[in-house]
C-alpha cells in the first residue's frame, strides 16, 4: 500500500511539476496558462501527448524540440523531476493520513514556481502569492480545529502582523534611502509562509532565510549596491523547515 501510494504522488507530482513549468514560462509575461496549449516556444508548434510526458519527454528528445531543434529550458527536467522527489519527502516525513503534509505539499505547490519566477525575473507575482496567503489562511484555520481564536493568534496575526511591519519597513526604506529595499514580492511572500506555518515556525523560518541570504551575498555579490532575489532564499527556508523543522521541534519537545 505505501509503495502504491508513492507511485500515486510521483506519478501527480511529476505531472503538477510539468503544470509548473507552464506557470513559470506563461506568469511572467502575463500569458494565458491554458491557452494556446502547451506548445514549443521557439517555432510554436503544438506538442502532440506523445511529446508532452514530463520527464521522459526531455530526456527522449535530449533536451530539444522534436520540430525545430530548439533547446527546452534545462528548468523543465529540474522542474518535473524535483516536484515529485518534494512531495514524496513529504509523505516521508508526515504520511498522507497527517493534514500537514496536505498543507505543505499545498504549500511546495506554489513555492516551486514562485522560487524560479523570482530567480529568473526577479519578481514574485500577485496571481501566485495572494491566493497563497488565502490558501494558507484556510488550511490553518483547518488545523487550528475551526477555532477561530487559536486560529487569530496563531497563524492570522502573525501573518497580518508581518505584512504590516514589512509595508511599513519598505515604505520607510525607500523613503530614507530613495530606492527600494525590500521587494514588493516579498512583502506578500513572507505573510504567505507565515500563513502556512504559524507563529511558533516563523521566526525559524524567517531566520534561515536571512541566513542563507546573508551566505550567498558574502560568497557570490559581495556589493552593497547590488540587489538580488530574496524571494528564492524564502521559499528554500520554508521547503527545509517544513521537511525538517516541525518534527525538529517536535523530538526535543518544544511542539
Amino acid at each position: 500500500m505505501t509503495l502504491l501510494i508513492a507511485i500515486i504522488i510521483s506519478v501527480l507530482g511529476a505531472v503538477l511539476g510539468s503544470f509548473f513549468n507552464v506557470l513559470i514560462d506563461r506568469v511572467p509575461r502575463g500569458e494565458s496558462v491554458v491557452n494556446p496549449p502547451s506548445h514549443c516556444t521557439s517555432c510554436g508548434k503544438q506538442l502532440p501527448p506523445g511529446q508532452n510526458i514530463p520527464i521522459y519527454t526531455y530526456l527522449a528528445q535530449a533536451g530539444k524540440c522534436r520540430s525545430c531543434g530548439a533547446k527546452i529550458p534545462w528548468h523543465h527536467l529540474a522542474v518535473e523531476i524535483a516536484t515529485p522527489l518534494l512531495f514524496l519527502a513529504l509523505f516521508l516525513v508526515y504520511g498522507v493520513e497527517s493534514l500537514s503534509f496536505w498543507k505543505f505539499t499545498v504549500m511546495f505547490g506554489f513555492l516551486i514556481p514562485i522560487f524560479f519566477i523570482d530567480a529568473f525575473h526577479k519578481i514574485i507575482p500577485l496571481v501566485l502569492s495572494v491566493p497563497m496567503v488565502v490558501a494558507g489562511l484556510v488550511l490553518g484555520f483547518i488545523q487550528s480545529g475551526y477555532d477561530f481564536m487559536n486560529f487569530f493568534w496563531v497563524y492570522l496575526l502573525p501573518a497580518l502582523g508581518l505584512f504590516a511591519l514589512l509595508y511599513l519597513l519598505a515604505l520607510a526604506w525607500e523613503k530614507f534611502f530613495h530606492k527600494e529595499g525590500l521587494g514588493g514580492g516579498d512583502v506578500i511572500l513572507i505573510p504567505a509562509v507565515a500563513a502556512f506555518f504559524g507563529a511558533i515556525h516563523i521566526p525559524f523560518v524567517i531566520l534561515l532565510a536571512c541566513l542563507m541570504g546573508i551566505l550567498y551575498f558574502l560568497l557570490f555579490i559581495r556589493k552593497p549596491e547590488q540587489a538580488f532575489a530574496f524571494g528564492n532564499f524564502i521559499a528554500l527556508a520554508a521547503v527545509i523547515w517544513a521537511l525538517a523543522g516541525e518534527p525538529l521541534m517536535r523530538s526535543v519537545g518544544l511542539i
